[in-house]
Parts: structure tokens; C-alpha cells; sequence
């Protein structure tokens, strides 16, 4: 069998790392064709002594200068591009057959559309083309046969609990309700007034999962799941009264489906991405990707919990987006990554986190959306106000 040609559109994130780990066991099944990193430079340079792929894409011009010249200096056969337009190139590229969208925020929707409208396999676990553009999505998708495997591991859960992983078809196979489990964060047990001095360093200590900065945070905040909460509407074409998040502070449901005979089915395993990699890079097979075996010994007891959406205002911000419909679940987004990016510069305190998004959505009406242009400019209105709103706070709610 011939090896399966991935790019991995950040690869220098926790995903991609953990995308290249399942992918070394597996030297005569895959090979790496394009990586792709934002400035994580001296990142890039060990993954191309490592994999040696054709092109390695850094967004950053300067870092991109930088890769270049430490690649041409160790002769490493690896053609270094830059820009967006680089990311999209090496997302369809002819010979590539899975694409790994693993790129954080707004900036990885371009590349993944690319990969869907060349009807690669998609392996995404970019929450924003989903939150943002969801409809549009589906729709390149399902025109230019692609296939659509989810990454988190949330929706890989759920994938894999359904009869025919996505149905669309919920009555057919009689499913009442999808049970989207949360671990809670950090500050599960914390009160308001307990959180409001946070720092980032403590917002992004998870007690469950080793992740990037961004998504630790939303996941303090539980706006992570709010954004799978509209990830799960789209792509398992799931009402949002028949969705119910569950907070499972053990994350060793990673979550359910409830079906109308009682049944309620679920996917457990210890908190390690690598599962839900390799289920998807092998798919349909199954492969070893050296996880832990789960001990239900050891873990001897389960809990789950509603969620308080006074304490966790973010959640029901997304509940309401997505009821909302048309443009709210981009200015959510956005409006989410500008006040996240505040609070980790400790601009903001972690608190005003909801409030800079719920003045946001107020500021800009929904708005129905036809194009990827159209999401991208109601992006760009959204970030301005949530900039401008950040500004007028700075001076008043600097941290120390």
C-alpha cells in the first residue's frame, strides 16, 4: 500500500506535535509533504531535520527569512514559502491526500476551505472554520466530496458513537439528544470573586490535557465548549436544544450519544490526543499510537455535573450565538480571540473575558452570510470593536 501524503497545517502546535508523533510509528504508512508553522522557527527546523518534507510554510515573512536560512545552511531538501497563500497551496496540493487543519483561530479557515474544495481528506481541528462558517463549510464539503474527520476529541467521541459516524439523518436512527462532555477547567470550584484576579499562567495550568495557550483559556472560561457546542450543530446537524453539555471533570468520557430506546452510547479513554489522531489518519482501520490503556480500576468512579451559566457566562454567550444564527457565532469568535489574546497579554482581567464579548455581539447585529468574504469582513468589524472596547479598559484593569 502506498503512503498516505499528509500536510499538517500547524504542525508546531500541540495537535500537530502530537499528529508527527503518530506519524513516526508509521514511517512506510504516511509521509509528510508540507508543514506549516506561524513563527515558531526553531520548532520548524527540528520537525524538518526530522520528516524532510517538500515545502515548510511559515505565516510570519520575518520568521519565514529565518527558516530559510538556517534550512539552506544545514542543506536540508525543504522549499520554505510564506503567507497565506502558501498555506492554501500546500493544503490542495495534487499529490497531498490528508490534510491535518490544526491551525489556532480565524487564520486557519482560508487553508482548510483550500483542502475541502480539493476534496482532501480533512482531519479538522480548527473550531473557527466550523463556528465561523459553518454552513458554507458543509456545503464545499459535501460538493467536492471531501471527507470530514473531527480532531477534537469531543467530536471524535461523537463521531464514533453515532451508527454511520455523520447520519444527518437523526430519526431514521432514532437519536434524541448528543451529550457534549466538559472537564470544567481550572476553576471548576472557583467562585466569581475567587477568579477575578487570575493570572494567565493559572488560566492555562488545565487539570486534565496539555494544550496551547488560546484553547486552554477558552477552556477556563468554557467558551472552548460553546465553540464545539456550534461545531457539534454543524457538523452532526444537531439542533441546540438537542444538545446538552456535561461537565465530566475526569475527561474520560470524551462524550455521548443518547438514543430514543434509552441507549446512550459513549467513547472513553484516558485524555491523550493522540486517540483521536490516529482514529482519523487510519479511518476506518484502527492503529496503535501509543496511549495508555485506559484503567477503569483505577478511575473506579465518574462524575457529571450541569453547568452554572452564571459561572460560566461564556457558554451561554454561545447558546446564544448559535440560536441567533447568521453572523453571531463570528463576532462570538472573534470577539473571543481579541479579548483572550488581552487577558494573556494581562491587558484585561480573566472576568472581563464575557463582558468585552457579550458588548460586542450587542454592537454588531446578526447579519445573514453568504460568502467566506462576508464572515471575513463581519471578522474584521468585530475585532475592531473588540480592540476599541480593550483600549478604553486598559488604563483602568492593567494587571501587576
Amino acid at each position: 500500500m502506498a503512503a498516505r501524503k499528509i500536510t499538517i497545517l500547524g504542525s508546531t502546535g500541540s495537535v500537530g506535535i502530537n499528529t508527527l508523533d503518530v506519524v513516526s510509528r508509521y514511517p512506510n504508512r504516511y509521509q509528510i509533504i508540507a508543514l506549516t508553522a506561524n513563527k515558531s522557527t526553531d520548532k520548524m527546523l527540528e520537525q524538518c531535520r526530522i520528516f524532510h518534507p517538500d515545502y515548510a510554510v511559515m505565516r510570519d515573512p520575518i520568521s519565514a527569512e529565518n527558516l530559510k536560512e538556517k534550512i539552506n545552511k544545514e542543506k536540508i531538501n525543504t522549499k520554505v514559502l510564506c503567507g497565506i497563500e502558501s498555506l492554501e497551496k500546500v493544503a490542495s496540493l495534487p499529490e497531498v491526500d490528508i490534510v491535518m487543519a490544526a491551525i489556532v483561530g480565524a487564520a486557519g479557515i482560508r487553508p482548510t476551505f483550500a483542502a475541502a474544495l480539493t476534496g482532501k481528506y480533512v482531519l479538522l481541528a480548527n473550531k473557527e472554520t466550523l463556528v465561523m462558517a459553518g454552513k458554507i463549510f458543509m456545503d464545499i464539503v459535501k460538493k467536492n466530496h471531501a471527507t470530514l474527520l473531527p480532531i477534537d476529541s469531543e467530536h471524535n467521541a461523537i463521531f464514533q458513537s453515532l451508527p454511520n459516524g455523520f447520519t444527518g439523518e437523526h430519526k431514521k436512527f432514532g437519536i434524541r439528544k448528543i451529550l457534549l462532555t466538559a472537564s470544567g477547567g481550572p476553576f471548576r470550584k472557583s467562585s466569581l470573586s475567587e477568579i477575578k484576579n487570575v493570572t494567565p499562567e493559572e488560566a492555562c495550568n488545565h487539570p486534565n490535557w496539555v494544550m496551547g495557550k488560546k484553547i486552554s483559556v477558552d477552556s477556563a472560561t468554557m467558551m472552548n465548549k460553546g465553540l464545539e457546542l456550534i461545531e457539534a450543530h454543524w457538523l452532526f446537524d444537531a439542533k441546540p436544544e438537542n444538545i446538552q453539555v456535561v461537565i465530566h471533570p475526569q475527561s474520560i468520557i470524551h462524550s455521548m450519544v443518547e438514543y430514543i430506546d434509552g441507549s446512550i452510547l459513549a467513547q472513553l479513554g484516558n485524555p491523550d490526543m493522540r486517540t483521536p489522531i490516529a482514529h482519523a489518519l487510519a479511518y476506518p482501520d484502527r492503529i496503535e499510537c501509543g496511549t495508555t490503556p485506559l484503567d477503569i480500576f483505577k478511575v473506579a468512579s465518574l462524575d457529571f455535573e450541569k453547568p452554572n451559566f452564571t459561572r460560566f457566562p461564556c457558554l451561554n454567550l454561545a447558546y446564544k450565538a448559535l440560536s441567533s444564527g447568521g453572523s453571531a457565532p463570528t463576532v462570538l469568535n472573534a470577539a473571543n480571540e481579541v479579548a483572550v489574546e488581552a487577558f494573556l497579554e494581562s491587558s484585561i482581567p480573566f472576568t472581563e473575558i464575557p463582558s468585552i464579548i457579550e458588548k460586542v455581539m450587542e454592537i454588531i447585529k446578526p447579519t445573514d452570510i453568504f460568502t467566506l468574504e462576508d464572515i471575513l469582513e463581519i471578522d474584521d468589524l468585530a475585532r475592531n470593536a473588540a480592540y476599541k472596547l480593550i483600549d478604553s479598559k486598559k488604563d483602568t484593569h492593567k494587571l501587576t
